[in-house]
């Protein structure tokens, strides 16, 4: 079965479009254009004073050091620690500064708030981190509940 279509102006001009695709001459060849919907999207803001790169080496610190043995892979939880990436907070109100000043200061078994965790939480992690490994980790834990 043949299907016959009327031959238009339009017609005409759709074909010429679809065989020359989005060039617009030779120069333009090696460049691709790229549609609106493959644009990546916005990121979701940081908070003040804290960078991409803060979170990037604030999770090598988590994973690296005693956040993890804790708050398990991914920061999902464990038996000794809650979850870190939900909007759940125990202690604090999951704010970036409330994240640094817990993980500068910890918490001692008197001041746990939820029996379910039967660990106290070491000053610095447990391991002496620094004031900007600190603010390092915290990045990643706030981007974690933040998403």
């Amino acid at each position: 079965m043949t299907i016959r279509t009327a031959h238009t102006p339009l017609l005409s001009a759709l074909a010429l479009v679809m065989t020359m695709g989005c060039h617009q001459g030779p120069s333009s060849a090696a460049t691709p254009v790229e549609s609106p919907a493959a644009q990546p999207a916005p990121s979701r803001s940081l908070p003040d004073g804290v960078t991409a790169d803060m979170v990037v080496a604030g999770e090598h610190i988590f994973n690296g050091q005693s956040c993890i043995k804790c708050h398990g892979a991914g920061a999902r939880g464990s038996q000794r620690a809650p979850d870190l990436t939900d909007s759940t907070w125990i202690h604090i109100d999951g704010s970036y500064s409330a994240i640094v000043a817990l993980v500068t200061t910890g918490f001692t078994k008197s001041e746990m708030r939820d029996p379910k965790y039967p660990f106290s939480m070491n000053p610095r992690g447990g391991v002496n981190l620094s004031n900007e490994q600190i603010r390092q980790v915290a990045a990643y834990v706030w981007s974690l509940s933040h998403k």
